[in-house]
């Protein structure tokens, strides 16, 4: 993990909180829940190094190849 990244990503959320949270004050509380929820998500998602994870594809054939040896 690059930590570098995790804290650059946190203090950019951290100045998005403070700049959006005076303009969600006066919204219902489930607007301010889904603001929090979807920062949250973006902030997790960011962590992962997403280009250059294996595809759901590769996951598969890793899973199942031994398998298919056996089958042969």
């Amino acid at each position: 993990m690059k930590w570098g990244l995790v804290a650059g990503m946190s203090a950019l959320v951290c100045i998005l909180f403070a700049i959006e949270w005076p303009r969600l004050s006066r919204l219902p509380r489930r607007d301010k829940m889904t603001f929090i929820t979807l920062v949250f998500i973006g902030w997790v998602l960011s962590m992962f190094d997403l280009p250059n994870l294996p595809g759901p594809t590769t996951i598969i054939n890793e899973i199942f190849e031994p398998l298919g040896h056996y089958l042969e």
